[in-house]
């Protein structure tokens, strides 16, 4: 077992599995990151249960996603859990006066943190995890977050994930009596296409996901924001065609 404040790394299947009994807690978007999180901890023997967050995103569509992503891993534990950050604004998946950004050079996603950042929503999702984790008797948390191919975003950094193991085992009644809860980050040092491979490899069906920031009618992606981009640049470095973006998929 790992110590509070470590973060977990996976490149390939694991080798063997957890002892029996153990549960993991995903936060789980509906995207490809946290489908393929989530499918690594089910291949550790992680029991798994998992939560969403209704937020007010203008992409709605990763919480139907979600849903799929969770009954095609056998998650029968799911919880869609609302919350207004919209109230807040600040995002421009929160507000939709504030345009996404398209069709960014790779200069331009390199310098910067871009609009569609949403103030400090993984602290707000984590500490949402950590007292479902405490309801649910779990061992840890498993998030998707990425540091490699990622828009900037300052709370998917290996630091971050690190600094809330600290807290969670200062925070909580589990953490106070030796028993803190791990934040497992198996993704956060991968590049997109490894996380692919690795997710295929586990056998996750990526036509279930969904990455677009600002999807069309239907859901259909628009191929132009910094996730829909950064998805693609994935599949094609891994050399897999994406379902989601089959063409015979949308009318």
């Amino acid at each position: 077992m790992q110590n509070a404040g470590t973060v977990a790394a996976a490149a390939a299947p694991a080798e063997g599995a957890n002892p029996p009994g153990r549960r993991a807690l995903v936060l789980l978007s509906g995207g490809l990151d946290s489908a393929t999180a989530a499918a690594w901890a089910r291949d550790r023997g992680y029991a798994l249960s998992a939560l969403s967050v209704d937020y007010g995103q203008r992409h709605r569509v990763e919480l139907d996603a979600a849903r799929d992503v969770a009954r095609a891993l056998g998650i029968g534990d799911h919880v869609v859990l609302p919350i207004d950050l919209a109230a807040f604004g600040g995002s421009a998946l929160l507000d939709t006066a504030i345009p996404v950004p398209k069709d960014r050079s790779e200069a331009e996603l390199a310098v910067g943190i871009p609009s569609t950042y949403v103030p400090a929503r993984n602290t707000v999702f984590l500490s949402l995890a950590l007292a479902m984790a405490e309801t649910r008797g779990a061992d840890a948390i498993v998030v998707g977050v990425n540091a490699v191919d990622y828009s900037g975003y300052p709370d998917c950094r290996p630091e971050f994930v690190a600094a809330f193991a600290r807290l969670a085992a200062l925070a909580t009644k589990a953490g106070v009596e030796g028993r803190p809860t791990e934040i497992l980050a198996p993704l956060v040092s991968l590049t997109k296409a490894d996380i692919i491979r690795l997710g295929l490899a586990l056998g996750v069906d990526y036509g279930l996901t969904t990455s677009c920031y600002d999807p069309q009618a239907g859901g259909r992606p628009c191929g132009g924001c910094d996730s829909c981009r950064l998805r693609a640049a994935g599949f094609a470095a891994a050399g897999a065609s994406d379902p989601r973006c089959h063409p015979g998929r949308w009318p």
